[in-house]
């Protein structure tokens, strides 16, 4: 593995980063998808450009792709939910030893490889030769971890959008790697960035300003118009703890003009309550069952009222 300067973002910085963002809080959020080159589809910020009303249906985002079906944040994966009900597939991106952006939520890659160790002591030929999906079932194995250029490349052809969460903090030119990348493949209008660091996303509208950013919070204290507006978010994605000690929190992010999102909700108990509360994404590691639960939901006439005002997004 390499072992020289680590380019990647400075994940071991983390108690610091956590401090800067409490003042800046105080002071200021494939695999069959070809289906035809020119199809017509939705730019991702137009997810909120109307925002939702309690009862409308949430848009639906695959988390790591499809992780009932394939290993997370495979091209498997990924390819799953873009041929799904899903109108987002969300991934994590890090950067390896020689700053290629790679697909991999944990910082180390022990759960999901058969390697061991930190994501950025890998190259990205050290890291492309482990097997990713092993672990998950012996169809997969010999998976690997794509490289974020693998799945645009997927993603141009979908009529799908994506989220992309920055793990770790950026630089200004670790953006911008990643800006260029998404404008080389003709997606800026379907990407959104999220990450947990303000000043990743300050980063972003530094050197990316038309790519929507998203800040996510588990717990969202205070004024989320000020929250959202230290990073330059159109969107906050915060937890189901947040919204359920606080029923009142979507009206008053969507009074700010801002659009939200829930992670990680896997079941029809918590969609109905997050649905109800008006939010206007729902993260979820069941694209396809989502997508199914909605489409009963919202054509069934025993549940009108549950269905008042349904549009689609994405």
């Amino acid at each position: 593995m390499v072992t020289s300067q680590n380019p990647a973002p400075a994940y071991r910085d983390q108690r610091v980063r956590r401090a800067t963002l409490a003042a800046a809080i105080v002071t200021a959020i494939t695999l069959a998808l070809v289906l035809n080159a020119n199809v017509t589809r939705v730019h991702a910020a137009g997810a909120f450009s109307s925002l939702r009303s309690p009862g409308e249906a949430a848009f639906i985002a695959g988390h790591r792709g499809d992780k009932t079906v394939a290993p997370e944040n495979t091209l498997q994966a990924l390819g799953q939910a873009l041929n799904s009900a899903a109108d987002y597939v969300e991934t994590d991106v890090q950067l390896t030893a020689d700053g290629v952006p790679v697909l991999m939520h944990d910082w180390t890659v022990d759960r999901t490889t058969n390697g061991t160790g930190p994501v950025w002591n890998y190259s990205y030929e050290e890291l492309s030769a482990l097997d990713a999906g092993s672990w998950f079932g012996e169809e997969f194995a010999g998976a690997t971890v794509p490289s974020l250029e693998e799945f645009l490349n997927l993603l141009r052809w979908s009529t799908k959008n994506a989220i992309l969460e920055l793990k770790g903090s950026w630089t200004d030119e670790q953006v911008g790697l990643i800006a260029d990348l998404i404008a080389r493949h003709g997606v800026s209008d379907h990407v959104m960035i999220g990450s947990f660091d303000i000043m990743t996303l300050q980063a972003l509208q530094r050197v990316s300003p038309e790519l929507p950013g998203m800040l996510i919070v588990r717990d969202i204290v205070g004024d989320p118009g000020a929250l959202a507006a230290a990073a330059g978010a159109v969107a906050l994605v915060t937890s189901k703890k947040a919204i359920t000690q606080d029923p009142e929190l979507v009206e008053r992010v969507h009074d700010a003009g801002l659009g939200i999102l829930i992670y990680t909700l896997n079941d029809s108990e918590t969609w109905s309550d997050a649905v109800s509360l008006g939010v206007d994404g729902i993260v979820t590691d069941r694209p396809a069952e989502l997508g199914q639960w909605i489409a009963q939901e919202f054509t069934d006439p025993d549940n009108l009222p549950f269905a008042k005002g349904v549009h689609a997004a994405g």
